[in-house]
């Protein structure tokens, strides 16, 4: 396998590798407690390490060679229609530990179905029957055309938003029910939130610059935005895996838009015994409602 170890490409190997052993761990600390929030992050880790491939093996020189130039053409590496989705629901596996996949949940991955849809269609068409370039005759990566880097990005944002909502509702729930509620804000989300935010900004902030400085655009420029992104993710990396915090109080939001948000307040089934030594039980009182299910609105 083709790489041309430099300056550029070796310094996004090391995040790389990084990145992947920590997913691996992460997967693997997942299995041994049985839960499921490690998963989530393993899996926006392997986003990551995915998102910063084109720069780390275009300077290996891939996009100077074939078959290598086809395959970061035509296999979908910027994956941000799926950072977004991952990040919500590794929030809501992290302070819900009954949290488990819906129907309704898998709404959350048709756009990044769709584009990986979309990539499928271009690959079959340019080399299975045209046997030419024909979506690629242009010569560029799609991943980095101009409409799906903004939808990305706008992807990421809302994701952002629904998450930082979910955390704050939930905040206020947990002020309500215990009186030790620092101990179970998770200094760790508030931390994950800022870093996912930080990425967004980073981004907005190297498109912003490029206008005064269009060397950004350069490949060279565009390196250290891939190498920020990194220092970013391997920070997420190591905390992640470091937290042990969990929660053990179940609820479910009615509505996370409104003004007042409900929460289905239950006592969780019994939770294997895991490694944990922070795991932090919650002690409530569910308020029942008229009909005596357990209701809750924070004030």
């Amino acid at each position: 396998m083709r790489f041309d170890f430099g300056f550029y490409s070796s310094i996004l190997l090391i995040f790389f590798v990084h990145g992947f052993i920590y997913a691996i761990l992460l997967l693997r600390k997942a299995k041994q407690n049985d839960t499921k929030a490690e998963k989530w992050l393993a899996f926006f880790l392997f986003l990551c390490i995915l998102y910063i491939s084109p720069w780390m093996l275009g300077f290996a020189g891939w996009y100077d060679n074939q078959p290598y130039r086809d395959f970061l053409f035509y296999v979908p590496t910027q994956q941000m229609l799926l950072m977004g989705p991952v990040v919500f629901l590794y929030l809501q596996s992290l302070l819900n530990p009954t949290f488990t996949l819906t129907r309704k949940d898998y709404w959350h991955f048709l756009p990044a179905g769709l584009y990986f849809l979309f990539s499928l269609v271009m690959f079959v068409t340019d080399k299975l029957i045209l046997k030419k370039y024909f979506f690629l005759a242009s010569g560029a990566d799609p991943d980095f055309d101009f409409w799906y880097q903004l939808v990305g990005f706008l992807s990421m944002l809302i994701y952002f938003l629904l998450s930082l909502r979910y955390y704050n509702v939930y905040r206020k729930m947990i002020v309500q029910l215990v009186s030790y509620a620092d101990l179970v804000l998770f200094k760790w989300i508030r931390n994950f939130l800022q870093a996912f935010l930080l990425m967004l900004l980073l981004k907005l902030a190297f498109y912003v610059l490029s206008i005064p400085f269009p060397n950004l655009e350069g490949y060279v420029g565009n390196w250290w935005y891939f190498f920020a992104f990194s220092l970013i993710f391997y920070y997420i990396a190591i905390t992640g895996y470091s937290n042990s915090v969990t929660s053990r109080l179940s609820f479910k939001v009615n509505d996370l838009w409104q003004q007042r948000p409900q929460f289905l307040i239950s006592y969780p089934p019994e939770i294997k015994e895991t490694n944990h030594e922070d795991i932090i039980d919650v002690d409530f009182v569910p308020i029942a409602d008229e009909s005596g299910s357990a209701d809750f609105e924070p004030g």
